[in-house]
């Protein structure tokens, strides 16, 4: 893999055996996680569909919301985390342990911020969901549901902040085993306190939307426990925890490093998330159906997007290490041959989805109209898979060398900027139908995929940003 013919033409996009083991040993235990949490999210939606329309409403409309809150601390422990892997390439246990101090403090603050916000502002975020078609009951009853999620949903928001800490640091050390055996563990228990909570069964209390929330509360505790106590029970493995909480301190340098190259990154993912938060206010417009409908396409695209997803995630994963020890012609041969076995897993997944698509709408109990809206949706996404998976490498692929105002510019300021304004002018000013609006938006990115090839192919990723704070 490291001969001149290889780094050249079709050596660039092809890898050999042990390149793809080693790939897919990485990336594999995060689908599997992100999988099973992604079907249990499935099964929840089903289950809380049973109940009716305006109940899959409310509790879609909060989960959004909270959606955000997620993506905040993915920005934060991803903005600190591209220092981590390079640290870990050089096996600098010091700097690591500081990322973690610099995470929990971090996470800490947004999660205090969050749980405010939702307090003072929970119902007025509801509410904007809720300006659609529709009768007022059936608008009334799926605030009302939302409004009780949410603020049972709140108690669930420190452990999930301190599950992303330790887990981050695990995968920043290509260990993605545990944070996944956690996962898993994790979604069995919700799916099965689901099935006791909400229908009320084996002489449990019928909770409803109440039982759902309550569920997921719980079985995140369970998945921040089995990270916590695997990580300080293997200390010689994690070197990093030892002593990581005699102080908060975290050297001035690390911070201001940190603030330059992290921060950009944590508003990305806050303005990213916030950003479709928006497209799903704007397809709400078209009313409650579409709520509805575009709830169960999210759900299901979701099992299948794991796939690409987890190939980007591991682009950094792979190729973080590999800047930071200097390896800069192995991190570029790398990240090309990342993003092309990507691209081809999404044409494959989109092939999948599309011929699936009709069947999964089939298993929730909601009108005909939005389960032929769902199916529609979903193969919409199906078609625009490809290009998904493109970006999403990416994106990986600059993030993993720092380039953090460049992924600012690629990913959320192009949501900002061109997708939201797009999906506000077309929602309220035409009358054009929920899926050419859905197709028009997506469309969009063609755009950023050319703006990504761009960047990637110039080299602009290709940095070592722990040399100087060694």
């Amino acid at each position: 893999m490291n001969t001149a013919e290889n780094r050249s033409g079709i050596g660039k996009l092809i890898g050999d055996r042990k390149f793809y083991a080693m790939v897919l040993g990485i990336a594999v235990p995060m689908m599997i996680q992100n999988g099973i949490t992604n079907f249990v999210s499935f099964l929840d939606t089903i289950m809380v569909g049973q109940l009716g329309t305006e109940q899959l409403s409310g509790v879609a409309i909060v989960n959004q919301l909270v959606f955000v809150y997620s993506l905040c601390l993915f920005g934060a422990v991803s903005g600190v985390g591209i220092f981590g892997a390079q640290y870990f390439g050089r096996r600098d246990w010091e700097g690591m342990r500081n990322t973690f101090r610099l995470k929990l403090i971090v996470c800490v603050t947004i999660s205090i911020i969050a749980i405010l916000v939702f307090i003072i502002a929970g119902d007025t975020l509801i509410n904007y969901y809720l300006l659609g078609e529709g009768s007022e009951g059936d608008i009334a009853a799926t605030f009302e549901f939302g409004r009780r999620y949410l603020f049972i949903m709140l108690w669930g928001l420190p452990p999930f902040a301190l599950t992303q800490i330790y887990a981050s640091m695990q995968k920043e050390m290509g260990d993605t085993r545990i944070p996944m055996i956690a996962g898993v563990v994790a979604v069995i228990t919700n799916l099965g306190l689901n099935w006791l909570l909400i229908f009320g069964h084996w002489g449990f209390p019928e909770l409803g939307v109440e039982g759902a929330a309550l569920a997921t509360i719980i079985s995140r505790y369970v998945e921040m426990l089995i990270v916590m106590v695997w990580t300080h029970s293997h200390a010689k493995k994690y070197e990093y925890i030892k002593g990581a909480f005699r102080s908060l301190h975290v050297p001035a340098l690390l911070v201001k490093q940190v603030a330059i190259k992290g921060f950009p990154l944590i508003i990305n993912e806050t303005l990213w998330s916030a950003g479709i938060a928006m497209l799903t206010q704007c397809y709400s417009l078209r009313g409650l159906e579409v709520v509805a409908a575009m709830n169960i396409a999210t759900t299901i695209t979701n099992l299948f997007n794991v796939v690409y997803l987890s190939l980007g995630y591991s682009v950094g994963i792979v190729v973080g290490p590999m800047l930071g020890a200097g390896d800069m012609e192995e991190a570029k041969t790398t990240a090309y041959r990342m993003i092309a076995f990507s691209l081809s897993m999404g044409v494959l997944i989109g092939v999948l989805v599309f011929v699936l698509a009709p069947l999964f709408p089939r298993a929730y109990n909601t009108t005909d109209s939005a389960r032929d809206i769902a199916a529609s949706v979903i193969r919409i996404g199906a078609c625009f898979m490809p290009i998904f998976a493109f970006e999403n490498a990416a994106y990986f692929t600059l993030r993993a060398g720092g380039r953090t105002g460049i992924t600012f510019l690629f990913d959320s300021a192009f949501m900002c900027v061109i997708s939201v304004p797009a999906a506000f002018v077309l929602s309220r000013f035409t009358t054009l139908p929920i899926l050419p609006l859905y197709a028009c938006v997506n469309l969009l990115n063609l755009l950023k995929c050319a703006f990504g090839f761009i960047l990637v192919k110039k080299g602009v990723w290709i940095n070592n940003i722990v040399n100087d704070l060694a």
